[in-house]
């Protein structure tokens, strides 16, 4: 283990205890989270000894200020186990479906099992957060709503990887800043993620780097039209990351999508589209992908199709 991660796992060590020290009453919630691209249970414990705490907010900056003025002042524990459904179903049916799986590469750049299960580089992971998590009250009474945020630090750990649709034995860990955020009303719902961070893996021939992202996705369940057709159904993401040995570019992920409410319900139908780039440097050895005997860069395309409740 290289001593980075050693300093990092000794200093989320020496915090929790001290946090714990001052919270012999903990209280404990459990949640479920359910999606195709991603679903996770976790548990979520209050080192205080006290339930989430609820503020009353009028804008999204004013969340953003709550959490990060207090985001060195760790007051819940959550242990969450996660799982991403359809990446991982795409390296089953790329192991056991072959025939199908290279009957759907269309393009060279366009596989369409690939594009619908792009942009996960791992099938499940186990993951442990430390910071703040604060529930908004919604400002306006006759919504029965939430609003949860986050901020703190967010360790994970996995023992494979996702190639091309390929798992790969690799133990990695994952190190991340984040702040979080959703708000779930009655007539919409709000989401967005800021994080930045570094994973290290054990596979030598998978590079080690640092990154950043951001997120930020909107839902309009009213009846009627919105004002504004892209702002408010619709949503984006971007990741860039950076190699960890000369902070080179080795891969770029983005996602737009467009979402669909249905009528008299509140559901949406919401398709991506985006692409991902992976430079050769960001593996090596037998990992390479080669065209004669020189490495290059890999070029997918992504479509996304989800329904949202």
């Amino acid at each position: 283990m290289i001593p980075m991660r050693k300093a990092a796992l000794m200093l989320l060590c020496l915090a929790l205890p001290a946090a714990a020290q001052d919270a012999p009453e903990k209280k404990t919630t459990f949640e479920l989270e359910l999606d195709p691209y991603y679903s996770a249970y976790g548990m979520y414990n209050s080192l205080t000894g006290k339930p989430i705490p609820h503020l009353e907010v009028d804008s999204e900056l004013e969340i953003y200020k709550e959490l990060i003025t207090k985001f060195y002042q760790p007051r819940t524990l959550i242990l969450e186990a996660s799982l991403n459904p359809l990446p991982y179903a795409g390296t089953l049916v790329r192991k056991h479906a072959w025939d199908f799986y290279h009957d759907m590469q269309w393009t060279s750049n366009f596989n369409a099992v690939q594009a619908v299960t792009a942009g996960f580089e791992e099938p499940w992971a186990v993951s442990l957060f430390l910071g703040n998590v604060v529930a908004f009250d919604t400002i306006n009474r006759s919504f029965q709503g939430k609003r949860n945020g986050y901020s703190g630090l967010l360790v994970s750990y996995g023992n494979y990887h996702i190639k091309d649709n390929v798992l790969l034995k690799d133990d990695w860990l994952e190190l991340e800043g984040k702040l979080k955020g959703e708000q779930i009303l009655k007539d919409r719902s709000l989401r967005w993620s800021f994080r930045g961070g570094a994973k290290f893996h054990g596979d030598s021939h998978i590079a080690d780097a640092f990154y950043i992202g951001f997120r930020r996705s909107r839902t309009d369940f009213k009846e009627k039209g919105t004002d504004n057709f892209w702002l408010h159904n619709s949503g984006f993401e971007y990741v860039s990351d950076f190699s960890q040995r000369k902070l080179e570019p080795i891969r770029h992920y983005f996602v737009v999508d467009k979402k669909f409410p249905m009528r008299n319900s509140r559901m949406a139908f919401t398709l991506g589209f985006g692409f991902v780039w992976t430079a050769d440097k960001k593996y090596s050895g037998p990992l390479t992908s080669r065209t004669g005997s020189r490495p290059q860069n890999s070029f997918q395309f992504i479509l996304r199709p989800n329904l949202e409740f």
